[in-house]
Formats: structure tokens, sequence, C-alpha cells
């Protein structure tokens, strides 16, 4: 992935929204990356696949309910403490 300065960024910005139609460019302040500045058309297919990966959650949690498949609150909250405990 190519990368720019902030400061590169905002003089060459022009140069940028070229590069961005290409591929995605990172954005770096102080050595560090603190940005990603991508096309028009990539940012609507990411949030595409993000509203499909929504619905497709949202079907499977339907049927998960229809089935019996279900715990409470309480025990879930209790397995995903006990998750991220052991994961982090």
């Amino acid at each position: 992935m190519n990368s720019l300065s902030a400061n590169e960024a905002k003089t060459q910005f022009g140069d940028l929204l070229l590069k961005v139609q290409r591929a995605p460019v990172q954005i770096n302040k102080n050595g560090k990356a603190v940005a990603v500045v991508i096309s028009m058309d990539e940012y609507e297919g990411i949030e595409a696949l993000k509203l499909r990966l929504l619905q497709l959650r949202t079907t499977q949690a339907k049927e998960d309910i229809k089935a019996g498949n279900t715990i409470d609150g309480e025990s879930f909250l209790m397995s995903w403490n006990l998750a991220s405990t052991t994961n982090g």
C-alpha cells in the first residue's frame, strides 16, 4: 500500500485523490499510520459487504430463535467474559 505523510497528503491532495482511485493510500503522522484513504467505489463496496453480513447474521439469529437455540442474557455475558479473559 502506498503511504504519504500527513503533510504530503495536504500539499499533494489532488495527486492523492488520483492515487486512491487505483489503490488505498495510508496517511502517516509522526511516523505512525493514522488513516487510510480509499475511493468512493471501494468504500461503497465495503459498506455493501457490511450490510450483507448484517443481513446474514440477522437471518441466522431469526432461525436460531425459531429453533429454540437461545440462552439467557446472564449465561451469554458470562460465556463472553470467560472468552475475552482467556484471549487477552
